[in-house]
């Protein structure tokens, strides 16, 4: 039988003083909060300036998904978001691809989500502002959306998540896009 290692004995950890533990979160946090988001300058020509940076969380009474949509976008649908696909059948234009003021439609668990499109930055990444994503009856404007489908058919989406400032790590089903008459 071989003899057995003797244990390495550790020196004791010093304490930590409140201060310095405070002031070693604070950085750690800076450092992750100062990710730049994924898009680049903002396109000409659309129809709503960003005014105050990228995306953010703005004050506003809480809210949820789906009274935000609709008086944001002036699509009249009620009910949750995982009926509004159904519900704009016949009733308004329905599209696979994003537009300026359209209302994206996602399948989450649960009661799925709606968002309004306010920028197209690129063919594959389009800005939204939407309400309770994070769910806590917040507000979010200027949130990147990327489509991350093979065929860029925007049937799946990763969200960026204000939270982390990165991208989600889920992605999502979209339904497809309600359009303004």
């Amino acid at each position: 039988m071989r003899p057995r290692p003797a244990a390495t004995v550790l020196p004791p950890v010093r304490p930590v003083h409140p201060a310095t533990a405070l002031l070693m979160l604070a950085a750690a946090v800076t450092a992750c909060s100062t990710v730049s988001p994924p898009i680049g300058p903002y396109p000409i020509g659309t129809t709503r300036p960003v005014t105050g940076g990228g995306p953010r969380f703005v004050e506003a009474s809480p809210s949820q998904c789906v009274p935000y949509a609709r008086g944001l976008s002036g699509i009249d649908l009620r009910g949750d978001a995982n009926t509004w696909w159904a519900q704009a059948a016949g009733r308004y234009p329905q599209s696979s691809r994003p537009e300026i003021g359209a209302v994206m439609v996602m399948r989450t668990a649960g009661l799925g989500h709606v968002a309004v499109v306010t920028r197209i930055v690129s063919d594959r990444v389009v800005l939204v502002d939407h309400a309770n994503w994070h769910g806590r009856g917040e507000v979010s404007v200027a949130v990147p959306v990327r489509d991350v489908s093979q065929d860029n058919s925007w049937s799946q989406v990763n969200v960026w998540w204000l939270d982390t400032n990165t991208w989600g790590a889920k992605s999502y089903h979209v339904e497809g896009f309600i359009l303004q008459r």
